[in-house]
């Protein structure tokens, strides 16, 4: 783990400085919608406020909330979570993507502790032709898997919320965009071990989010992973399938 890093992605309430731009909405008939979870909400009611159009989103963090009500109207919808809205920026996109793909798999990292145990997982691995080295040791070496999953996180947290490389969410220099693949690549072997080890925590997991299908969709439209190491069977063959449609 890096020193001085968040655990993860920073998905925190706007500061009161812009809250009257990033969480309220002005209706034509005067009334204001607010955009956050008041403290108290319970879970059934979170984030239980109506579409916004994306070009009436006034925020830095419109692409985020964009992405997020997208995957909240529909989780299986792949095909509109991807698509870019006009004029928006394809890296602050992807960057976007990204973030979010993170923030969800913590939940997956979270449901993998109860099986995932250093004693029985003591290499990171998916089928038995693959073992991963973590990244996050000064010379890369093999972890049991949950410590590689949640140094990955960590380091895709660190990275991603790193001033020097990402300071603005509005534009993205290419030389930071191009950071993204090593990322994906890492974060997708949470994934695989998940699949060929962990299939009864995989597969409910799966079932609700939809996740690793709309991040094998995600970095085959962007060319973010070459289609070699997508080695989940069934979620490869459905991204194939749509991308060849």
């Amino acid at each position: 783990m890096h020193d001085g890093c968040h655990t993860s992605i920073d998905n925190s309430e706007p500061t009161e400085k812009n809250s009257e731009v990033t969480d309220k909405m002005r209706m034509a008939d005067g009334l204001t919608i607010l955009r956050r979870n008041r403290q108290g909400t319970k879970s059934k009611d979170f984030c239980r406020w109506p579409d916004e159009p994306f070009e009436e989103m006034d925020s830095t963090l419109a692409v985020q909330q964009y992405i997020q009500q997208m995957i909240r109207r529909d989780p299986t919808n792949i095909d509109l979570i991807l698509n870019m809205p006009e004029a928006q920026d394809e890296g602050v996109w992807k960057y976007e993507h990204l973030r979010q793909f993170c923030m969800e798999l913590n939940g997956l990292a979270v449901r993998l502790q109860e099986d995932c145990d250093p004693l029985s997982c003591t290499q990171m691995t998916a089928t038995e032709q693959w073992i991963f080295l973590c990244a996050a040791h000064k010379t890369p070496k093999e972890c049991p898997a949950i410590d590689y999953t949640r140094h990955t996180l960590d380091g895709a947290a660190c990275l991603l919320n790193s001033n020097k490389y990402f300071p603005s969410r509005v534009s993205i220099k290419e030389s930071s965009v191009a950071k993204l693949g090593s990322v994906c690549r890492r974060v997708y072997r949470i994934f695989s071990h998940a699949y060929f080890h962990h299939l009864t925590i995989f597969d409910p997991f799966e079932h609700e989010t939809y996740l690793c299908r709309r991040f094998t969709a995600f970095v085959t439209k962007y060319k973010l992973m070459s289609r070699d190491n997508l080695i989940v069977p069934i979620v490869k063959e459905d991204a194939i399938a749509e991308s060849e449609a």
